[in-house]
């Protein structure tokens, strides 16, 4: 009994002791091309991933073979950035006057029919980033037409979708809204939803019981023209969180543009401020790493973190607008022009 006791201490300690796995270098393949601009993707697996992309574009990308689709309000190619899917449908949203969300069947292999569920029009009206919490809730977010934010939430599978009245949100202040640059405005972990704003605030609207009541943290990020702000927001669980941006006009300034938070975005640190990548447009945690490992992609490059955002390191200059991570080391990206399927080692 001793000896199992000191064998089963001995493997504990081992099993805590283990580090997740870091990464020295990326390879990039590009399986697509087109004259696109491509700031939504949403990876099925390895080899499949969907995209929704300007000029009315939305595909699947299954294997080396394009299944693309291209959609038309009245005589209107929509630019859309913002995509989801759940486990039998895709939702894709276009950004400005009108907005209009889709709602597409999908069998595992093809398309099976597609449906509009919104529309919204108005001069002020642009939408930033969609997902689900589940197959039937899901929640998509824009720019304040009113007073508040633009929140629009489904109950029922994405069939109907109701935009949330002003009088149940924060208020916004003058020149706070979102940037629809990598469809990574919102984050979801269970039931909580965090939504990411830019401009002249930087702040995180939070809800923990999936889009019924809110509240509103600050954040010390970068903030006070209108291009400066939160890009992108990831959690890890409900408590670890990272965001990132900094200010688009001025790619290479690092100060201000990175921060975590260990208690769920009520408080956000600054992280190697002054040190590593400057402005990015998508940020992810690396699944597996225990909110270590983050990657940061932007149209300067790839960069890298292994210890929570405290130091990081460029993979490459390959310029992208969105990740998203299938696994522990696989990953899709997409920029201008392209898509390509990232190989972490």
């Amino acid at each position: 009994m001793k000896l199992i006791s000191a064998v089963l201490v001995t493997l504990l300690l081992i099993s805590c002791s283990e580090k997740s796995k870091s990464f020295d270098r990326v390879k990039i393949e590009t399986i697509f091309t087109d004259s696109l601009s491509i700031r939504a993707i949403a990876p099925l697996n390895e080899n499949r991933v969907w995209f929704a992309a300007n000029k009315g574009m939305v595909g699947l990308i299954d294997g080396n073979i394009p299944k693309l689709a291209t959609i038309k309000y009245e005589d209107s190619l929509l630019h859309f950035r913002a995509l989801a899917i759940t486990n039998e449908n895709v939702f894709v949203l276009s950004i400005a006057n009108p907005a209009v969300l889709y709602k597409i069947g999908f069998n595992g292999n093809e398309a099976t029919n597609i449906e509009e569920v919104y529309v919204e029009k108005g001069e002020k009206v642009f939408y930033d980033s969609l997902a689900f919490w589940n197959d039937k809730e899901g929640i998509a977010m824009g720019d304040p037409t009113q007073d508040c934010l633009s929140i629009l939430i489904t109950r029922d599978g994405g069939n109907s979708w109701n935009k949330v009245d002003c009088s149940l949100l924060p208020k916004t202040e003058e020149g706070e809204a979102g940037f629809a640059a990598s469809n990574t405005n919102i984050a979801i972990f269970e039931d909580h939803v965090w939504i990411a704003s830019g401009g002249k605030r930087a702040r995180i609207f939070h809800s923990a019981d999936k889009g019924k009541t809110w509240k509103v943290y600050n954040t010390p990020i970068l903030q006070g023209k209108a291009m400066t702000g939160i890009y992108s927001i990831r959690f890890y669980n409900d408590k670890i969180g990272v965001i990132f941006g900094g200010d688009w006009e001025s790619k290479s300034f690092n100060e201000g543009n990175k921060a975590i938070t260990k208690d769920g975005g009520k408080t956000w640190k600054l992280i190697a401020n002054g040190q590593g990548p400057g402005y990015r447009s998508s940020v992810a945690f690396v699944p597996n790493s225990n909110g270590n490992g983050i990657v940061a992609v932007g149209s300067p490059g790839i960069s890298y973190s292994k210890d929570a955002g405290d130091s990081w390191k460029e993979l490459s200059k390959e310029g992208l607008y969105a990740i998203e991570f299938v696994n522990d080391s696989v990953a899709f990206g997409s920029g201008q022009n392209r898509i390509v399927k990232l190989t972490f080692e």
